[in-house]
């Protein structure tokens, strides 16, 4: 097999899982949010707290990877990270992010638009202190984003962490933590026939959650 753009044209999949009208959807977008959570759970998808996380570097351009849901309630999504990666700069310099999840599975994705915000040392301390002891000592070891010479130095770096202070009553590093996305928009995307999929948006207007359908 080729990967030619003939190929890559002919790729399609029309989506006729499940339909999503406005009287099926929450008024409050967490609510549903939670629901979609619950049912990509229940349908055992891969990884359902995976989504994208997009943020704008100083030049303005946009920047994308893969990190984990690890929170959600009514004040917004929750995700840890190093504050000192591109990432954790870039929402330093500009707190705004947006976030993608999608369950193929399901046929379905989420897009979340807010400001973002650190969480406090102590909520930070919390959710670190239950990680694996490899995941904290990962965490501490690693220069993320930083560009090194090899594997090898990082696996030095982790036993050479491991000699020094051991495993146990690893403390949080002051440059790993959590944050908050505080979303003021949130679209919720069920596929259907034809590339006519529903799109039930909302948007906080003074305070209040307003739904709207948007076309596909």
């Amino acid at each position: 097999m080729q990967v030619t753009n003939e190929f890559l044209q002919n790729l399609r999949q029309d989506y006729k899982s499940a339909t999503l009208d406005e009287s099926d959807v929450d008024n409050n977008p967490i609510t549903q949010f939670k629901t979609w959570f619950e049912n990509a759970v229940s349908a055992q998808v891969y990884e359902p707290n995976v989504m994208t996380l997009a943020t704008v570097d100083k030049a303005g351009r946009p920047d994308a990877r893969i990190v984990l849901l690890k929170g959600v309630d009514e004040d917004g999504f929750r995700f840890f990270t190093n504050y000192l990666s591109a990432k954790g700069k870039e929402l330093k310099r500009n707190p705004y992010a947006c976030l993608v999840f999608f369950w193929p599975d399901l046929e379905r994705q989420v897009r979340i638009e807010g400001s973002v915000e650190k969480l406090d040392k102590e909520t930070s301390e919390n959710y670190f202190n239950t990680r694996p002891v490899a995941s904290q000592i990962g965490a501490i070891a690693s220069p993320q984003s930083q560009v090194i010479p090899n594997r090898q130095f990082l696996e030095e770096k982790v036993e050479a962490f491991k000699t020094s202070t051991g495993e146990r009553n690893i403390a949080k590093p002051a440059h790993w933590g959590g944050y908050i996305v505080k979303p003021t928009r949130i679209e919720f995307w069920q596929g259907r026939p034809s590339r006519l999929h529903d799109r039930i948006n909302f948007e906080l207007i003074k305070g209040s959650w307003v739904k709207t359908r948007l076309a596909p």
